[in-house]
């Protein structure tokens, strides 16, 4: 009992919530790029919040399912359907074996999440079933998925038809602002380079992934060339030799030497995680004491957000 890989499209992965207490051993964290579209695709399931799910990049893929059970895709605008009928993203669908799911290529936004009911079952690697290519640990095998690939799942007859309304759901845009949390090597780069960094727009580059994102734009100088190699935390902001920002994301290596001016809130990281190449990006500065506020209200305000139960079409 399984969904069937047909085409796994531009790049599909399986991601549980992450691994976590690994970094000792030089294994980073994995994990879902966009933690809000992955947490409430297991939410409108009635899953355990760290079911695991697909991770679409871009789109273009194509499953047949071999059970009955339910599914549900949230994040990117990728258009849905089942056995060629258009269906809504963010709700819970019935589909019974032999049924064929499709998803388009992403029209804003670029990465979606596919999950079934009760979640996939696959055994965990390290404590946990998040895929990391570079390490070749979790998922299937350490690697992304191929056609012919069986994602094991659970027969499930009943589960409600819950549904995150227009309203509700995040709306992914070609440009974000990344609020940074100032860090210790923050000293290291002058005012005139922190305000240039502030107060200019940067580019994604076409060297983007899930270990980070670079960015292209004004350089920003920094009075020390590099640091001993230290432990590196999600959305640290790394300035290297050529000035370029990179935000470092969920497969980011353990350790770096680069300085770091200061770090991404993970809220907006993963807003950032959405932006396709040529997409703009702004920093503004937060303090520790304002990150703490603002991740505890989304915390709270996702917990409240009402889901609705909806007919069968």
């Amino acid at each position: 009992m399984s969904l069937e890989v047909i085409q796994p499209g531009v790049l599909g992965l399986l991601q549980d919530r992450g691994r976590f207490g690994a970094h000792r051993i030089g294994l980073t964290n994995g994990g879902p790029l966009d933690p809000e579209a992955f947490g409430y695709c297991n939410r409108l399931l009635e899953n355990d919040a760290g079911s695991t799910a697909v991770e679409i990049s871009f789109g273009g893929s194509h499953f047949r399912s071999t059970v009955d059970t339910f599914i549900c895709v949230t994040g990117a605008d990728m258009p849905l359907t089942i056995n060629n009928r258009e269906k809504p993203l963010w709700a819970v669908h019935p589909v019974a074996a032999g049924d064929e799911i499709r998803l388009g290529f992403a029209e804003r936004g670029c990465r979606s999440y596919l999950g079934v009911a009760q979640g996939f079952t696959v055994a965990p690697s390290f404590g946990s079933t998040a895929t990391v290519m570079r390490e070749q640990i979790g998922g299937l095998r350490g690697d992304r998925l191929q056609p012919g690939d069986l994602l094991p799942c659970a027969r499930i007859t009943e589960r409600r038809l819950y549904q995150l309304l227009p309203e509700q759901q995040p709306h992914y845009q070609n440009t974000v602002t990344l609020r940074v949390i100032p860090g210790y090597q923050q000293a290291h780069f002058s005012r005139l380079q922190q305000r240039r960094f502030f107060s200019h727009a940067y580019t994604v580059s076409e060297r983007c992934d899930r270990m980070g994102y670079r960015l292209e734009g004004p350089a920003i100088a920094c009075d020390i060339d590099g640091i001993l190699s230290e432990g590196i935390c999600f959305g640290a902001i790394q300035i290297p030799a050529d000035g370029q920002p990179i935000v470092l994301l969920n497969d980011r290596q353990t350790i770096g030497g680069y300085p770091k001016i200061g770090s991404a809130l993970t809220l907006d990281a993963a807003r950032l995680a959405q932006l396709r190449p040529g997409g703009t990006v702004h920093f503004a500065p937060i303090s520790p004491h304002g990150a703490h506020n603002a991740l505890h209200l989304a915390y709270s305000v996702a917990r409240r957000q009402p889901l609705k139960e909806r007919h069968l079409d």
